[in-house]
């Protein structure tokens, strides 16, 4: 018998500020809000290209603690499309982000943090991406932040 684990289906982000990333997953990623089991707790689910991949849960009326940033998971990475108009976006919300190539030139990324610290990677293949100049090669790595 064969096993695999498959690809990843979702993410699920404990926060006080529910609003905000919602807001910052649909204006700074373009994912959708979209329809949600009736759960005894109130949050949203996320969807990239009809599925749900982000799922949120508010934490606000709760006394579970917020963690300040991602816990022992250092960031979660989508395959994405667009790296200028990303770069833009990003900039025109005034969000700091970091934009680099890795090394061999195939793969440019973008990683930018949500309302909860959680990172968040965006890699596009250069060949896809006909448009832009290329983010520098850096030799620093991300995983040192």
């Amino acid at each position: 018998m064969s096993v695999s684990v498959g690809v990843l289906d979702h993410f699920n982000i404990r926060t006080r500020k529910l609003g905000d990333t919602v807001r910052f997953y649909e204006d700074v990623l373009g994912l959708e809000k979209g329809p949600r089991p009736n759960f005894a707790f109130p949050g949203a689910w996320m969807y990239s290209e009809g599925k749900p991949v982000v799922h949120l849960v508010d934490i606000s009326k709760t006394d579970e603690p917020q963690k300040p940033d991602s816990g022992v998971v250092h960031h979660v990475a989508f395959i994405s499309r667009g790296f200028s108009g990303m770069k833009q976006r990003l900039e025109k919300g005034g969000f700091e982000y970091d934009s680099r190539q890795v090394p061999g030139g195939d793969l440019w990324q973008i990683f930018v943090n949500d309302p909860n610290g959680v990172m968040i990677e965006l890699n596009y293949e250069a060949a896809k991406e006909g448009a832009g100049s290329a983010p520098k090669e850096r030799a620093d790595d991300v995983g040192a932040r």
